[in-house]
């Protein structure tokens, strides 16, 4: 199919892997942020098929991974109130929380719905007056935006029975907090396209400089990738750390002003815990008091809550780079797509997924 498999060309792949092996002189590491690249990487072997200097290490860009416990938990109560109706994407349906997850809370009575837009729920407010209709608004700044406008589309309408749970995340406050660990092993980023299809990648640009790391903003194609890497590559060899813009065809320095207004008029930065992280301070957005009114949280009054995280999951150390999923002795055993321990393992844009999906043959033999 043109414009898809112009960035799958084997050849092409062929001599850009070539051109890597013959740049890289020595060890380094680097780490894809965002969860559909991640799927790419492990989906293609890129990992079997560049050089053993380059390594590869997968980031906390999944959304539905790094969404707290705790909001999960606070998801599955409002849930199960009998005059809401309960939208999510269906990826956070099959998130464990503490106890259960949405999909228990379904097949219990609670009216769960899954859509595929925020517009969606805008239709059923408006189709169910008697109802409260709450939207679950996670994600990165990739749907920041049109979360925000349908909290605007709301307000312009006068709708008063619908709300949003908002959990969004931002990436360069993660990118700072991985910098800092002790633990970190990471010397490049290949920085996520569509986040900064929105953003734009200046505000990359002091990361680079204040850490001396090359980054790369890249699309997800395995072409995309593999150019990419090499530019890192080429970055680390010269000892160079800028950021570098390989998703030129959608990607500009400072993004969709528009679409970065709708957000700034909704959401305000707050700090934000991270799914098996921890809190990193303002690496959040939350709904401003000027909107508090479509505010879940606000409106219904949900206590914040602490929650241990299961001791068995090492998703905090996936998340963070330290370790792969084939790492985890529970991978594939008592950890499955249709049985989950931790988050990474139920989207497909999580590292267990596609693991699980493309490299399950690899695990330990012994109950893997």
């Amino acid at each position: 199919m043109k414009y898809i498999d112009e960035f799958r060309d084997p050849k092409i792949a062929h001599r850009l892997v070539q051109e890597i092996a013959r740049s890289v002189t020595r060890d380094w590491t680097m780490m894809e942020i965002c969860g559909g690249q991640t799927h790419t990487l492990v989906r293609y072997g890129f990992e079997e098929m560049l050089p053993k200097q380059v390594h590869l290490v997968h980031g906390p860009g999944c959304p539905v991974c790094v969404t707290p416990l705790e909001v999960v938990d606070k998801a599955i109560a409002l849930a199960a109130r009998p005059d809401v109706i309960f939208v999510s994407y269906g990826d956070m349906l099959r998130v464990p929380g503490s106890k259960k997850d949405l999909f228990h809370v379904k097949a219990e009575g609670g009216d769960v719905r899954i859509v595929y837009s925020p517009m969606e729920a805008l239709k059923l407010a408006r189709a169910n007056p008697e109802k409260k209709i709450i939207f679950f608004g996670i994600g990165f700044e990739t749907t920041a935006p049109p979360h925000a406008m349908a909290v605007l589309s709301a307000h312009r309408e006068g709708l008063t029975n619908l709300y949003m749970l908002a959990s969004h995340v931002l990436v360069p406050p993660a990118i700072r907090t991985l910098l800092e660990s002790p633990h970190n092993r990471v010397q490049a980023f290949i920085a996520p396209g569509h986040v900064c299809t929105v953003v734009g990648f200046d505000q990359y640009e002091s990361l680079a400089r204040d850490y001396k790391v090359p980054i790369v903003v890249a699309g997800f194609e395995p072409l995309d990738l593999l150019e990419a890497i090499h530019m890192l590559v080429t970055q680390l060899e010269a000892g160079k750390y800028e950021v570098g813009n390989q998703y030129a065809r959608s990607v500009t320095r400072y993004g969709n002003i528009p679409a970065q207004r709708a957000v700034e008029e909704i959401f305000e930065v707050c700090d934000r815990k991270w799914r098996g992280i921890g809190s990193i301070p303002m690496s959040g957005m939350r709904i401003n008091a000027k909107y508090a009114a479509y505010d879940a949280e606000r409106v219904f009054g949900i206590e914040d809550t602490t929650v241990e995280e299961p001791k068995e999951c090492i998703a905090a150390e996936v998340l963070m780079g330290l370790k792969k999923p084939l790492d985890c002795p529970e991978f594939g055993a008592r950890c499955k797509p249709e049985s989950p321990l931790g988050a990474p393992m139920v989207s497909p844009e999580g590292a267990c997924s596609a693991y699980y999906q493309y490299k399950r043959h690899l695990a330990p033999v012994g109950g893997h």
